[in-house]
């Protein structure tokens, strides 16, 4: 706590709540929008522009990050593929829409003991093996493959 003490901060005129220079989104309170820029001089109005639509993007992959996240899927593999939505989406936004993906996850201990179908050769394994997710970012479910450990 001591640490966050010693941190630069500021009253923003437009709110007047403390605000820290490092929670900034573009220049601009995080709270109400209006300007913080040393520039300026004058704290102006937030007007809609495109650093709104960041703050919208960085919710966005945060929910993202967390929903496989919690299917178990590596952090590191979860931000490449977001990565790669971002930049599908700034080219192409109907390519960014169907983009497909696939995550490896560790199965669960039921999973474990349950047979399972290998989804590249239809073969029938118990033990061993992988799991993924796999699917397209804008659907809402993402189906579980299995794949045998001779695959």
């Amino acid at each position: 706590m001591t640490s966050r003490m010693h941190t630069p901060h500021t009253t923003c005129p437009g709110c007047h709540e403390e605000v820290f220079l490092d929670e900034l989104v573009g220049g601009r309170c995080p709270l109400c929008g209006y300007s913080l820029d040393e520039d300026e001089g004058v704290c102006s109005e937030y007007e809609e522009t495109l650093e709104r639509s960041d703050l919208g993007w960085m919710i966005l992959q945060f929910f993202i990050f967390r929903r496989f996240c919690n299917e178990g899927a590596n952090p590191l593999q979860v931000m490449q593929v977001l990565s790669r939505y971002e930049e599908l989406a700034q080219c192409n936004p109907a390519d960014a829409e169907k983009m497909q993906f696939t995550l490896e996850v560790p199965m669960s201990r039921w999973e474990r003991l349950l047979p399972k179908r290998c989804s590249k050769c239809g073969r029938i394994f118990f033990s061993g093996g992988k799991a993924a997710i796999s699917g397209d970012i804008s659907s809402p479910e993402h189906p579980r493959e299995y794949t045998c450990p001779s695959c």
